[in-house]
């Protein structure tokens, strides 16, 4: 197979894919041409030259009002085909619903894109101090968020050795904590554990639960997670929100497979 740079115009349309990613996980309030070119590491000329051939495409829209740019009504389009392949919300929101009724905490359904996990569903939780770090559209590097670190944690070993060493810049992103050894170190205890647990590494006081969710065939595609503030996930509380979490991401792991068959 030839590479991505051999191909005509593979570069345009990787900028462009990247942009489409990062205009999408500013959710409602949109982005800027400067956040967008910093942090696509592109200049602002290129990016508004893109930018603008998207919205062009219906891709990509601009709020007259702010200047900010969002997700245009052709990707809505292009979703609601894509849906009926690869979207489980619709099986998945009552299992979610529960997880944040049965524990009071946040609740999620994240899904495995290549080297990243996106949020797809988010349920309030009851109690009335709540985390914020994740929500619809969110991505974050395998790894990272407790629903990355549990599918990472149950790839095969050559995937999750390609996947360091496609990813050195972890710890620079992310902080030492990020660092190989230690994060592989995080991967054996959730292995063992069968949940990963995210102990404020992302925002200071915001613990965080995740449990991987199976395709039929075995593959770690999905994870469900809890977040929530520091002193409600104590040694105490933490195995009875584990096993709570655990019990759901089984649930739903069977139901996709009958689903699938």
């Amino acid at each position: 197979m030839p590479s991505r740079r051999a191909v005509p115009g593979a570069q345009s349309v990787a900028r462009a894919a990247m942009l489409l990613r990062l205009v999408t996980s500013a959710r409602d309030d949109g982005t800027t041409v400067a956040d967008l070119a910093r942090r696509a590491e592109l200049t602002r000329p290129t990016v508004h030259r893109l930018l603008t051939a998207l919205r062009h495409e219906g891709l990509v829209d601009q709020d007259e009002r702010t200047g900010r740019w969002m997700p245009g009504p052709e990707l809505y389009l292009m979703g609601t085909v894509a849906a009926s392949r690869y979207d489980i919300t619709a099986i998945a929101r009552d299992i979610v619903r529960s997880l944040a009724v049965r524990t009071e905490e946040s609740a999620f359904l994240s899904v495995r894109r290549g080297d990243e996990t996106v949020c797809l569903l988010r349920e309030e939780g009851s109690f009335p101090i709540r985390s914020f770090v994740l929500s619809e559209g969110v991505r974050f590097p395998l790894g990272v968020a407790s629903a990355g670190l549990a599918i990472l944690a149950f790839l095969p070993p050559h995937d999750v050795d390609a996947y360091f060493e496609r990813h050195p810049e972890l710890s620079a992103g992310w902080g030492a904590s990020h660092g190989e050894a230690r994060l592989r170190g995080r991967l054996r205890d959730t292995k063992e554990r069968g949940y990963a647990v995210n102990p404020g590494l992302i925002v200071e006081g915001s613990w965080g639960l995740g449990a991987a969710v199976f395709t039929r065939e075995g593959h770690p595609q999905w994870a469900l997670s809890l977040t929530g503030v520091e002193f409600r996930f104590g040694p105490e509380r933490l195995p009875e929100l584990g096993r709570t979490l655990l019990a759901h991401a089984h649930q739903l792991t069977t139901r996709i497979a009958a689903t699938n068959r």
